[in-house]
């Protein structure tokens, strides 16, 4: 319970804004309202970034204390801040030619505008998000030197890939050029800008990681080894990471209430308890004691990037991603308890025969 001491403490000062909020712009009903809408989002925050915290949490545990506890402290700034608040401002003030104090200004006094410039733009922040969180999976997936496969030989022969320079990238713009056909023709370009930039990124995060991390590695280092090492290029590839999680919350909490203050709180909420879950998996030792969980959180992640880019074509509703992504660690816990089960089985026999 202490890992998640500040999570509820988060929430209650959450909770105990969003309350003054309501209470000021609509008496008891709006308290009653926003309260209820802020626990709502919270909720729909875990459920849709539960895969981003084992995720997280594969990454951190080869960290250092220093950098766990600033991916913890300013990190979760960044994250409730700069991704749930800013990012959605930025948007809007560049699709829309604004000033920054004119988007907030449009942001409180006309919220149903605000939301509906940030959903006409939703098709390239998910072509961006799509296409960086489709890396993350396909760099786990097609890893030749894996040893553990969840779906076995299937899952093997695709890890051999890997050995092909650059493959990742490959099929990664294949899919946005199949997916950007699917567009209307006045998006289609920017929409394939966002995408490359998405690509970009995350190759950029790769080679700062390498550039910065080199001496700490060994030649047969790859840059996953040396993002889990801690660092400002791991820093930066969990910063971007949740970011591509982020949005798609964002998006899914103007549907619910078109209220930029309380969609802050409720996510800032989630937000939180997601770093919560994540320092837990870490100092529990949980992947290491479930062995497929990261394999299922990475295969969340790959249809999460799916999703994404179906949704730049077609509304996808939130309830489809959450549970989409919590089926895949469900059943990846669930093999891991049998894979944990039978190997203690051998390990009794073997004992047994030994004795």
């Amino acid at each position: 319970m202490k890992h998640f001491r500040g999570s509820f403490l988060v929430t209650a000062i959450c909770l105990t804004l969003a309350a003054w909020w309501g209470y000021d712009h609509g008496g008891l009903s709006g308290m009653l309202t926003a309260l209820g809408v802020a626990v709502i989002l919270s909720v729909m925050e875990v459920s849709l970034s539960f895969d981003n915290a084992v995720v997280n949490a594969s990454v951190l545990k080869g960290w250092d204390e220093f950098w766990l506890k600033l991916f913890l402290g300013l990190g979760m700034i960044i994250a409730v801040f700069g991704m749930r608040l800013v990012f959605p401002l930025v948007i809007v003030a560049v699709a829309a030619d604004l000033g920054a104090t004119e988007v907030w200004n449009l942001a409180l006094t006309d919220p149903k505008a605000f939301s509906g410039h940030l959903t006409a733009h939703h098709a390239e922040v998910a072509a961006f998000g799509g296409m960086f969180l489709l890396l993350v999976f396909l760099n786990f997936l097609l890893d030749d030197e894996k040893e553990i496969h969840w779906l076995g030989n299937f899952e093997k022969k695709l890890g051999a890939l890997g050995k092909v320079s650059s493959i990742s990238v490959m099929v990664a713009l294949a899919s946005l050029l199949f997916a950007s056909t699917f567009v209307d023709a006045g998006q289609r370009m920017v929409v394939l800008v966002a995408g490359i930039w998405g690509i970009l990124v995350y190759v950029g995060v790769d080679m700062i990681s390498s550039l910065l991390e080199k001496s700490e590695s060994d030649e047969n280092s790859n840059v996953g080894d040396m993002v889990k090492r801690g660092g400002i290029g791991g820093f930066l590839y969990l910063e971007v990471l949740d970011a591509s999680f982020s949005f798609d919350g964002v998006i899914g909490a103007f549907a619910i209430t078109s209220d930029v203050v309380i969609i802050m709180l409720g996510l800032a909420i989630g937000a939180m308890f997601v770093r919560s879950m994540t320092v837990f998996l870490v100092r529990k030792g949980t992947l290491d004691e479930f062995v497929y969980l990261e394999h299922g959180a990475h295969y969340a992640i790959g249809i999460l990037a799916v999703i994404m880019l179906v949704s730049m074509h077609v509304h996808v509703p939130e309830l489809i991603t959450g549970l989409t992504g919590v089926a895949f660690i469900v059943a990846s816990l669930w093999s891991s308890i049998r894979y944990k089960k039978k190997h203690a089985a051998l390990e009794a026999a073997e004992a047994k025969q030994l004795a």
